[in-house]
């Protein structure tokens, strides 16, 4: 049983990030209350005074009881399937002396210290008990519906580029002391204690930077509490994760608190970085978040198509080998040569530019590190085994990434003399509006949609399909003929590869990256490359080049 949602898989290396031994409880109880800590709560068996309290030492941080140890502090936090409030005993079980809780809980021998948020109150803890990492380095927050991944990569070319070290959090992967690892998880921003975790073991290695990305449910549940920002990206807004906001509005708030985060006092830095609020003109939320940016006193930079955007892009050509985009900046013209497919990723490079503008980089180095970069796992990846159709794994899992790109595909389609096929599906759990919207961008574009499972976790995969079914057929596609449903995910690709003319573009959709297929029984361990590959080898085609 566990408070929270279970052990999850973290680079090695990162636990070079712990702490030594244990410190004192009394700090964090002043952290804490800072924090709107409310009262201490003692139970049965616990010390009834500050004093004792202070004599009480952590020996670590837990918010999953399955975890907890003699001297943890654990974090009962309510979640959307189950409440740590109902495991407080189990941890104090384990060995756990303290417990962060919003409401009192019957559990014997453990101090309870009742909060106004568990999850702000766990973040100020991981914080406080990892040294304030953030305090020791430059941290660039990026946000968005889409682009966050693609932005982040950027980011960590320019910057290292340019002289700073730059680690990072992300969707994709985790990056400390010049090592990239995969990211194991279904999460870009962690936990409170792995972002924390991740941050010092950043400090630690010498990184002078730290690029995270930061999504509206790392800010919605405070899994970013405690990080001292410097610069806030915003990339787009578009539907998506209304299953857990609610309203778009909330999520467009949601998102909004990265920039209103900027104001927010926080430990002194080590090392001051310029606070800037970089922001995509071209958006129409993109007002909001440049007064959010003004409200918290960081200089603005803007960077898109628009006449007033700091950073503006005046043509983007793309061709088979690179996308090249002229920049208009305050310093004057350039010219980058980027080795990214895709017309969006313009915006994407033209946000790290002003990014360099901001912390007055050298321009040169930052032009040269983004055109190192030639590719983001799973964004847009061709795979060539000799088929005489074009093969795309993308990670587009919402109706506004879909239509980006397949609008992309489109004349590439056209101009080889076929017609675009989109595999895809929507997960389970997750935004459910949104799957008749994808279901209709891809009815509207496609000449065959092949509707499949993404990860449908418990719900049923077949209901989903349906979903998606109903938006594809409002766009004038037919089950069975230009509109399949299949399931398996394997087999959806194998049917798409077959039904395949010569000159088609065939984009498989939603998983890019990631390595498991969430059903309600567990992970399955999937590599949508790796699968395309054989589904290709199985009717003839060779190697990938």
């Amino acid at each position: 049983m566990s408070g929270g949602p279970g052990p999850v898989a973290i680079p090695a290396r990162l636990a070079a990030a712990e702490p030594a031994g244990s410190r004192a409880i009394g700090g964090l109880l002043d952290r804490l209350r800072a924090a709107e800590l409310l009262r201490a709560v003692i139970g049965p068996g616990g010390v009834a005074d500050r004093a004792g309290l202070s004599a009480l030492e952590v020996t670590g941080i837990a918010e999953d009881s399955r975890a907890a140890r003699a001297g943890s502090l654990f974090a009962a936090l309510p979640g959307e399937h189950v409440d740590g409030h109902d495991f407080v005993a189990a941890a104090a079980a384990a060995g756990a002396t303290i417990a962060l809780v919003e409401r009192p809980v019957e559990a014997p021998a453990i101090v309870q210290v009742v909060v106004a948020s568990g999850h702000r109150a766990l973040a100020t803890a991981a914080a406080w008990w990892y040294g304030d990492p953030s305090s020791r380095l430059g941290v660039v927050g990026i946000t968005g519906t889409d682009g966050k991944t693609t932005t982040s990569f950027l980011a960590v070319a320019a910057l290292e580029a340019a002289g700073l070290p730059a680690g990072l959090t992300g969707t994709v992967a985790i990056r400390v002391g010049g090592r990239t690892e995969a990211n194991p998880e279904h999460v870009t921003t962690p936990s409170a204690p792995r972002l924390q975790r991740a941050l010092a073991a950043m400090a630690a290695a010498g990184d002078a930077v730290a690029v995270v990305e930061t999504t509206s449910h790392g800010l919605a549940q405070e899994r970013v509490g405690g990080v001292a920002y410097d610069a806030a990206i915003f990339t787009n807004l578009s539907h998506e994760h209304l299953e857990f906001h609610g309203t778009f509005e909330a999520y467009r708030a949601a998102k909004l608190s990265l920039f209103e985060r900027l104001g927010a006092p926080g430990p002194a830095k080590v090392r001051p970085f310029a606070r800037l609020a970089i922001v995509n003109a071209d958006d129409p939320a993109g007002p909001l978040f440049a007064a959010a940016g003004r409200r918290a006193a960081a200089r603005l930079l803007g960077y898109g198509i628009d006449p007033s955007a700091d950073v503006r892009i005046l043509a983007a050509h793309e061709d088979a080998r690179q996308l090249v985009v002229r920049l208009g900046t305050p310093a004057g013209e350039e010219q980058l040569r980027l080795r990214l497919a895709g017309r969006f990723n313009a915006h994407n490079a033209a946000a790290v530019v002003a990014l360099g503008l901001g912390w007055e980089l050298d321009p040169g180095a930052v032009r040269a590190g983004l055109e190192t970069v030639d590719h983001v796992p799973g964004r847009m990846e061709r795979i060539e085994a000799g088929q005489p159709f074009r093969v795309v794994v993308d990670f587009a899992h919402s109706p506004a990434a879909l239509a980006i790109v397949l609008d992309l595909l489109g004349p590439v389609a056209r101009a080889g003399g076929g017609g675009l096929i989109a595999v895809f599906g929507s997960a389970g759990e997750r935004d459910v509006a949104k799957r008749a919207l994808m279901g209709r961008v891809a009815g509207e574009r496609c000449r065959l949609v092949v509707a499949t499972d993404e990860d449908p976790r418990a719900e049923d995969p077949v209901a989903i399909l349906d979903q998606i079914a109903a938006g594809a057929e409002a766009a004038g596609m037919r089950r069975g003929d230009d509109l399949l449903l299949i399931p398996d995910r394997r087999t959806a690709i194998a049917e798409a590869f077959g039904r395949a003319r010569p000159g088609d573009v065939v984009l498989l959709a939603g998983k890019g990256h990631e390595r498991s297929i969430i059903y309600a029984a567990g992970e399955v361990p999937w590599d949508e490359r790796a699968v395309a590959v054989e589904a290709l080898a199985a009717l003839g085609f060779g190697r990938p080049g």
